[in-house]
């Protein structure tokens, strides 16, 4: 990579760590924001992805700010164990990865501050809360539609990106002879024939694809590729080497289709594709509204998403790719709704046109290109490493 193009990386990284510090401190209870204006609230999956992107940052006020986050979810919890949506908010629950996100965040900021008992009661409850999510009584956790952050797009059973969460903390905790089952449950194939035999239970594997299936539910499954699930397989090792070489492969080919057929205009993945269509028979009434092809979880372009594939490039060694995708990222986040704005760090963008259609100085944004360069500059994935390892 050039040398000016290394010094537009390291001022927008200065640009990403100022947006973070501009939104550690909203106007709830003095938790961090997850806009810089139009989202005040503290979101729990928000900031709890942003935990990456603060802890490779070392900025001590962002890392006061993130344990106060931590500390704040651990009182919110529930008597069995769930974390809430809204960091503030006991009463505000239902969501599939929060508890996920909780124990993975947990676990990071453990390894940062070196506190290896860090809210350990609340981890414990939060441990078997998950447990308590495998409607078999194994391993792989259901959820119900529109209980993650897609939260209008519906993801029904053994959904990819909340069982990749999954995962990864069960290794980071040291889980690691239930990790290896969970492992094994997952690489099944899902089942195909609409024919589910006595003891025979699904996988989100795909037959003939490299890449781990959206969703799956006994007969029932939904193949389309999801890109943060995929990536979050790739970092965390559940993807093989072999398995995770063939994805990137898969993934930039597809893109190029995408792009010849007009239905993406950056060189940066979707967020999802095939792009689900009115005609399609998982396509919901709803969708017209807020999921249209190409929009929003329906196939926009995520830059936070895109900083967790640009991480999972690094760890399948693709150093060369990871660095042109992080250059093209550098450029889309100066994209923004406010034309003062040198940076935007928007939330997502529409994937025909590569248009800002989200709110600017989004934190998740500003913390995964953190996290996305300093992979890259390092040729290394920061508490990913470990999980892998």
């Amino acid at each position: 990579m050039q040398t000016e193009n290394w010094q537009e990386i390291e001022q927008a990284k200065k640009a990403a760590l100022d947006v973070l510090i501009y939104n550690a401190r909203g106007p709830f209870h003095g938790l961090p924001r997850t806009a810089g204006w139009g989202y005040p609230e503290p979101y729990t999956r928000d900031l709890l992805f942003s935990i990456l992107g603060i802890g490779v940052s070392g900025n001590q006020q962002l890392l006061k700010s993130i344990r106060k986050v931590l500390e704040t979810l651990a009182k919110n919890q529930s008597n069995k164990g769930h974390i809430p949506s809204l960091v503030h908010d006991s009463e505000d629950r239902g969501a599939s990865d929060t508890t996920p996100l909780f124990l993975l965040g947990t676990g990071i900021f453990r390894k940062i501050s070196g506190e290896p008992d860090f809210l350990d009661n609340a981890v414990q409850k939060a441990l078997t809360w998950m447990e308590y999510q495998s409607p078999s009584d194994c391993y792989l956790v259901a959820q119900q539609p529109t209980s993650d952050w897609r939260d209008e797009q519906w993801v029904i059973g053994y959904g990819l990106f909340v069982n990749t969460l999954t995962y990864s903390y069960l290794r980071l905790f040291g889980q690691h002879e239930r990790a290896s089952a969970f492992k094994r449950e997952m690489d099944r194939f899902t089942i195909t024939g609409g024919v589910q035999h006595h003891h025979v239970h699904e996988g989100l594997v795909v037959k003939h694809k490299p890449y781990y299936a959206f969703w799956s539910y006994k007969v029932y499954s939904n193949e389309r590729f999801d890109l943060l699930g995929n990536s979050l397989a790739i970092l965390s090792g559940l993807a093989s080497p072999t398995r995770a070489a063939e994805m990137v492969t898969w993934i930039e080919e597809e893109c190029k289709h995408l792009q010849q057929c007009g239905d993406l205009a950056v060189n940066l993945p979707p967020n999802f594709f095939p792009y689900t269509q009115p005609t399609d028979p998982d396509w919901i009434s709803r969708y017209a509204d807020f999921n249209n092809p190409g929009d929003y979880h329906n196939g926009g372009i995520w830059p936070f998403i895109c900083g967790f594939y640009i991480a999972a490039l690094v760890a399948a060694k693709r150093y060369k790719l990871a660095r042109e995708k992080l250059y093209e990222l550098t450029q889309l986040v100066k994209q923004s709704q406010n034309p003062d704005l040198q940076y935007g760090f928007n939330e997502w963008h529409k994937a025909q046109t590569g248009k800002v259609m989200g709110q600017d100085w989004q934190t998740w944004s500003a913390a995964l290109y953190l996290y996305a360069a300093t992979c890259v500059q390092e040729n290394r994935t920061p508490f990913f490493d470990e999980i892998r390892g």
